[in-house]
């Protein structure tokens, strides 16, 4: 048995309306977005990698004047790892992928990693 619908049902007006013309403004609030969590690349110590050619990556990648890059190479030779630079994610992912070629082709076993800044 099919049952139909004798009447045609009430629309109920959207909320925050009412059903004449009268309108809601809502208040516009700014939204604030957070700054990007920041990354820092770290190069790690190995007993095969020249201390020139950590030097050179640092410099390259890094835009290190040679005494400042010197000073990261002994860093990492001395205490095992050594912060390159501070970047937003993305930049510091790319920075290690362009180190880490660079290290690979020259036939250097120089590990590169990121890591967030809390």
């Amino acid at each position: 048995m099919d049952r139909m619908a004798t009447k045609i049902p009430k629309t109920t007006p959207a909320p925050g309306r009412t059903g004449g013309s009268d309108s809601v403004v809502l208040e516009r609030r700014p939204q604030r977005t957070k700054p990007p969590q920041m990354h820092q690349v770290v190069l790690l110590n190995d007993d095969f990698t020249p201390m020139e050619f950590v030097v050179l990556v640092i410099q390259e990648f890094f835009n290190k004047d040679r005494e400042s890059a010197t000073q990261i190479m002994l860093k990492i030779h001395l205490e095992g790892k050594g912060v390159c630079g501070v970047f937003p994610k993305d930049i510091a992912a790319t920075k290690v992928d362009q180190v880490l070629g660079a290290a690979r082709q020259a036939g250097h076993p120089l590990q590169c990693v990121h890591e967030p800044i809390e």
